[in-house]
């Protein structure tokens, strides 16, 4: 009987923002036992269940506009100006845990907007983050999620270019590339967020390392699918799982050498869940 040699990636996990939402949840959960949430707090299932059971109460915005007199939790993605109104009408208290990058970026592409800019989004149509940000231009933007996408809006000669904070650097600027040799003067905004990007280049160095990769992730994180892929791309030996009952003992030969790693959303207790899931198998 042997058992496999495991490893997590010290740079995964929880990315700055959304640490910082987790942060602001659990101080309000300690203090008053509940606390409402406008969307999942993190595009993770196991997490968001960790939190529900400590008392966070998920809403939509269709129930947000119901409540009064609350207090409610913007998560990073961060939200459009109508959410800041209703919180206003309905004197609701907003713990705001928007993401400083995805502020930032917000208070660009307002800018942009108000100098009558022809705005286009890199980005997953619907995605939270992306919602904010079409907030900003009264949803006039165009929101794109590839180059054959793009090419079937009629494009003004003068394109100013933005990205959703979890695009892939490499993409974005094929993407800038193509407008240019296409012609089009292209005022490209590079706001991807480098915690985000630099995990590529990590992540690619640790998963090379490793017989097995096994990559931890909520299905519903645009980050988890792009670094998902960057694992695949590296080790084709690479498992997506969201939780540790999708392992299974068949995917490992003794001998084997496992690397552990997910997105910016996954929780580092679930990788470790996953480690010591691993460390029992005797095969």
């Amino acid at each position: 009987m042997q058992s496999l040699s495991v490893t997590i990636d010290s740079n995964s996990g929880f990315c700055f923002g959304v640490v910082y939402a987790i942060q602001m949840a659990e101080d309000i959960l300690d203090e008053q036992g509940y606390l409402f949430c406008l969307g999942d707090i993190v595009h993770n299932d196991e997490e968001v269940e960790r939190l529900q059971k400590r008392g966070l109460r998920i809403i939509d915005h269709a129930q947000m506009a119901e409540l009064h007199n609350e207090s409610v939790l913007i998560r990073a993605h961060g939200e459009p100006p109508e959410t800041y109104q209703i919180a206003l009408q309905n004197n609701l208290t907003l713990v705001d845990a928007s993401c400083p990058v995805v502020l930032k970026l917000q208070n660009r592409i307002k800018t942009s907007y108000d100098k009558k800019d022809k705005i286009f989004i890199y980005g997953k149509h619907g995605h939270a983050e992306v919602v904010g940000l079409l907030g900003q231009t009264s949803n006039e933007a165009v929101v794109f999620e590839n180059m054959a996408e793009l090419l079937q809006h009629e494009l003004p000669s003068n394109i100013t270019l933005y990205s959703q904070t979890t695009k892939s650097t490499d993409s974005f600027y094929k993407i800038k590339g193509e407008l240019e040799e296409r012609g089009y003067e292209v005022n490209a905004n590079d706001t991807i967020c480098r915690q985000v990007s630099n995990r590529d280049k990590d992540l690619r160095k640790f998963a090379a390392k490793f017989n097995k990769i096994i990559f931890v992730s909520g299905t519903k994180s645009s980050n988890g699918k792009v670094l998902y892929q960057v694992c695949k791309d590296t080790n084709p030996n690479t498992r997506f799982i969201s939780k540790v009952e999708e392992l299974k003992p068949e995917w490992f030969q003794p001998g084997d050498t496992v690397g552990i790693c997910g997105a910016t959303s996954t929780p580092m207790w679930l990788m470790e869940t996953v480690r010591e899931a691993l460390k029992g198998y005797n095969l």
